[in-house]
Parts: structure tokens; sequence; C-alpha cells
């Protein structure tokens, strides 16, 4: 719930704030500038996860959240709410960095899977529950969503007298060679970048596109918390997916689902159609997540883990940062809803080569055997 929880809103801030310089593109930044924050704080986040511990990085995350978070109530200058949103996203890069780490301490194997899936599962469920409450709270204020934040100061209390650090033992022999894989450690994090990229026009375009189908706040938050909704479901069927189809065929379907979700975005007509094509795309964002959090753990070994995880989460809210800034112009030039459907476009022909290009590594390799 990070940033997209002042989604709904958006429009009304963008009203509060039309004196500022700029202030249409400033409001979106007010939704993005916590994953710059994250983006940039993430790779320290690992190295603090790896030195002194994971537990001590999540609850000093924890603690920050909930102050950066519902700081944005309070303020009524949009450069202080840029500012209060940077220190959210330094605490979510401190919790999302020592999550990720702990998490492939615990499990090994088809448990850290399937516990990957459940962790990407229990994200989007946090978008189904919260973003529609946004969207309630914001039909009163634009600043009562803040108030949201203060859940993460009840976590902080679970987490103090409930969660305990694994011993991390020195890697095994053999492990180090994972670490030699820079070139595909970095084409994860690309991948990640590029496909978060495009789903944040969920949040940064389709409040707008809404609106001029009559939308208020409420069936914003609504509406766009439908792409969360299919994540969980996509989450949670990755475990049994794994053990069929290999991470790359994984990969390929998701963008694929992804494209025809824009798609059927750009082409609709409806709000109802504009909810059917964030379903199939949050599915394939569903499957996409844990897929590459599950392979980055697979290269890594346990010295370095919260460092090469730090990267993935880099990735992810640097492209959540870029998503407005890169897509603005397009919208400027064509309008929302046809930058939606060139997007699509652009995506299921990735994956046709994606497709295509897997297919032919796995003929040559036969054919070497």
């Amino acid at each position: 719930m990070a940033a997209a929880i002042i989604a709904p809103s958006l429009p009304e801030m963008r009203e509060v704030f039309s004196g500022t310089p700029g202030s249409g593109l400033l409001v979106r930044l007010a939704l993005t500038v916590t994953s710059l924050a994250i983006a940039i704080s993430a790779p320290l986040s690992g190295i603090v996860a790896d030195r002194v511990g994971r537990r001590p990085l999540l609850l000093a995350g924890l603690g920050l959240y909930a102050v950066a978070g519902t700081a944005g109530f309070f303020v009524d200058d949009l450069y202080l709410l840029l500012v209060t949103r940077a220190g959210l996203g330094i605490a979510v890069g401190g919790i999302m960095t020592s999550i990720s780490t702990l998490i492939t301490d615990w499990f090994s194997g088809p448990g850290r899977a399937s516990f990957l899936g459940l962790q990407q599962a229990f994200a989007s469920l946090g978008g189904v529950v919260f973003l529609p409450l946004a969207g309630l709270l914001a039909t009163v204020s634009w600043q009562a969503p803040f108030w949201v934040y203060s859940v993460s100061a009840i976590v902080a209390v679970f987490a103090i007298f409930s969660l305990r650090e694994p011993r991390r033992d020195e890697p095994a022999a053999g492990t180090s060679e994972r670490t030699r894989l820079p070139g595909r450690i970095v084409g994860v994090y690309v991948l990640a970048l590029v496909a978060t990229l495009i789903f944040y026009m969920a949040p940064t375009q389709l409040p707008f596109l809404l609106e001029g189908f009559g939308s208020g706040p409420a069936v914003i938050g609504a509406v766009v918390a439908g792409s969360t909704l299919t994540s969980v479901v996509g989450a949670l069927v990755f475990p049994r997916l794994r053990e069929r189809l290999s991470a790359t065929a994984i990969t390929t379907a998701s963008v694929a689902l992804l494209g025809v979700g824009w798609l059927v975005i750009g082409a609709a007509g409806t709000v109802a159609q504009i909810v059917a094509g964030l379903l199939v795309g949050g599915f394939g964002v569903g499957l996409i997540v844990p897929n590459l959090n599950l392979r980055l753990a697979e290269f890594a070994h346990p010295a370095q883990r919260g460092r090469v995880l730090s990267g993935l989460v880099t990735g992810i809210f640097l492209g959540q940062f870029l998503s407005p800034l890169v897509v603005q112009p397009l919208v400027q030039g064509i309008g929302i809803a046809d930058a939606f459907t060139w997007t699509g476009i652009a995506l299921g022909a990735g994956a046709a080569v994606a497709a295509v290009g897997s297919r032919s590594t796995g003929n040559n390799r036969k054919e070497t055997r």
C-alpha cells in the first residue's frame, strides 16, 4: 500500500495544489517519489541487512513508515509533502529488503517458492483491502487516506515480540559460483524495472482516465484495487506453476498477460471493461514478482542475500518512479487510452519474441545433446 494508497486522492490533490507551478506533474510525483526514495535507499538497506541484521532494519523501517506516512495528513505544502513521501520510501526500502531476505533465510527449495508466493499474495491482498478504504476516505478529504499508514505501528509491536532472526551460516562450498552471474542478475533487475514501469500506469494514469468516465474517488480506488485482486490469485498459483514450468516460461506468460490486459484497457468503452483489463494484467504481475524473487534467491549465497535482493527492490521501485515520467509524453501525444493500447502491443510483441527465442534455445540444447 506504500505509494498507491493516495491514488484515489490524485484528482482532488491536483485541484488543491493548482496554484503550485507544475502541479500536474508534481501531484503524480507525490505518488512516485516514494518509489525513487526506495530505489535509492534499498542498496544501503541491503548492506545493513547483511552486516547489522534483518530484524533491526525491519523494526526501524516500520517505525519510520508510521511517522513519515501519516505526516502527509498534516502538511499543506506540495513540496513538503514530497519530502514526507521520500521519507516513507526510505522506510519501505528497509522493510522490503529485510522481509525478502528473512524469507530466503528461513526457507529453501519448494518451501521458499511457496512462501514467496504467499508474500506476494498478501502484498496484493493489502491492495484489495486498503485501496478501496483509501477511496472511501478520499471522499471525506484528500488527506484522510494518510492515516492508513499508522497500521505499521501495530505491525511493529507484533514484530518486536514475535519475530526472531535465524542464525546466518557461512556459505557452503560451491555456492560462491552463484555470485559469478552478474549478467543474469542485472537482467532480472532490468526486467523488474520495465514490468513495474508499465504496470504502474494503473495507479498513475487510470484515475484520470476513469475521471473521464465520471467516476469518483471511491470508484477509482475500487477499480485500481482490481489489479491487486488477481495478483493474489497469480501469486498463490505460482508455486504449482513453478513445479511444472521454467522460470523463463513463467516470465514470458506474465508479460503476455500484462500486454493483453493493457490492450483491453486501451479499447475499453466502459468502466467494466477497464476492470476486466486490470484483472488480466494483475494476474500476470502476481506471477512475475515471486518468480524474479526466487531467481535471485537461487543466485545469491547467504552472505550476500541482502545486497542481491535489495537490487530487485531498487528495480521495482525505480520502475514505479519512472512510470509517469516515461509515460506522460506518450499520454500527451496520443492520449491515455492509446498509451495503454500501444504499450499492450509492445508487451505482446516482446512476449512473442521471448517465446520464440526460448524455443530456439531449447531446440539447440537438444541437438547438442
